[in-house]
């Protein structure tokens, strides 16, 4: 072929070329080596693969209709659920001394119980500005209602209107049930002993006391809002020795949640419980019978009582500890009769 042909063949072959461009509103094409699926972190195991599935999914197709369901700011609830899922996968969270896992308590237990405060006990707080925003403090409660429901709703209260956690005395039992001794410490739960109760109050931590114990809780309902002895007054000990107030707090609501008009003993004694309570609905209605009435819950918290003025040895002072274990029981006393006068309804 003459060279003048083979140019001219050239010429022909080059103009028959459709040039590729990008078109308006597309993406520019990318070198295959740039393109491939986002893969798990490396090292990350089975936690990271199933964040990756779930937050792959919710950012494809179920993107549209998570938006729908959620409504707004459903991807940062979607991010910290899935961020919450890797450290609970990898064991990547902390537990305290006393296995207070705050992150489980937090974003889950409280997220349980907090519709039972809000909407089934339409629960109102009153005086939490009479609880300190930092450093420890003894919140002593009135104690009923045959569960110990009324300690539940004060760690929600606490905890939604001050922003502290509740750290809870709780009695022997709670640590001997299947099931519940490891859901009761990672929810803050410690033994009811001065030893532990100091020991938090020193760490500057907000610490829950109800000193009727099964007394109060399992009296029956004849004797409802009646406080039962608050025993030896361990725990004004135990706020002396930290220096630390002492906040009393008084419930209005958990008496009426299982009216207790009888007491199974025996069977209560073969079972190795402090009671078997009859109630109304219970055990009449079978499981249903477990099912709280939906009374109206008002907690009070007073005006804290210092401690700090007393000097360290007062604390071994019987006559101090029984003036002061006195002085709450009694405001807590008068503070339930003047809520009871003011309520409208028990239900309402």
């Amino acid at each position: 072929m003459s060279p003048a042909r083979e140019q001219a063949w050239r010429d022909e072959r080059e103009a028959k070329v459709i040039p590729i461009t990008k078109r308006r509103g597309a993406p520019a094409a990318q070198p295959p080596e740039a393109v491939s699926e986002p893969q798990p972190a490396a090292g990350g195991g089975i936690a990271d693969t199933v964040a990756h599935a779930v937050g792959g999914a919710l950012a494809g197709p179920l993107g549209g209709v998570a938006g729908r369901l959620f409504g707004k700011g459903w991807e940062q609830r979607a991010a910290n659920g899935l961020g919450f899922l890797r450290r609970r996968l990898t064991g990547d969270y902390e537990v305290d001394e006393f296995g207070f896992d705050e992150e489980l308590t937090e974003e889950v237990l409280l997220s349980l119980v907090r519709p039972l405060a809000e909407k089934y006990f339409r629960l109102e707080v009153r005086g939490a500005e009479n609880l300190p925003l930092e450093g420890g403090a003894l919140v002593v409660a009135n104690h009923s209602g045959v569960l110990p429901l009324d300690a539940l709703m004060t760690q929600v209260a606490i905890h939604d209107h001050a922003g502290r956690n509740l750290r809870m005395l709780a009695a022997d039992l709670v640590f001997v049930l299947p099931g519940v001794n490891e859901l009761a410490r990672k929810a803050g739960h410690t033994l009811a002993c001065n030893e532990d109760a100091q020991r938090l109050l020193e760490n500057g931590e907000i610490v829950g006391v109800w000193p009727e114990g099964f007394k109060g809780i399992g009296k029956p309902f004849a004797d409802r809002y009646k406080l039962q002895r608050f025993g030896r007054g361990g725990f004004v000990s135990s706020a002396l020795r930290a220096g630390v107030p002492i906040v009393p707090c008084s419930i209005v609501g958990a008496e009426e949640t299982y009216p207790m008009i009888g007491n199974a003993k025996t069977l209560a004694r073969l079972l190795g419980l402090p009671y078997v309570p009859i109630t109304p609905t219970f055990p009449w209605l079978g499981p249903l019978g477990a099912v709280p009435l939906p009374t109206k819950w008002v907690i009070q918290f007073g005006e804290p009582i210092p401690t700090d003025a007393y000097p360290p040895e007062a604390a071994d002072d019987p006559m101090l500890m029984f003036n002061l274990t006195d002085q709450v029981r009694e405001t807590i006393q008068h503070t339930l009769y003047r809520m009871l006068v003011q309520r409208r309804s028990v239900f309402f």
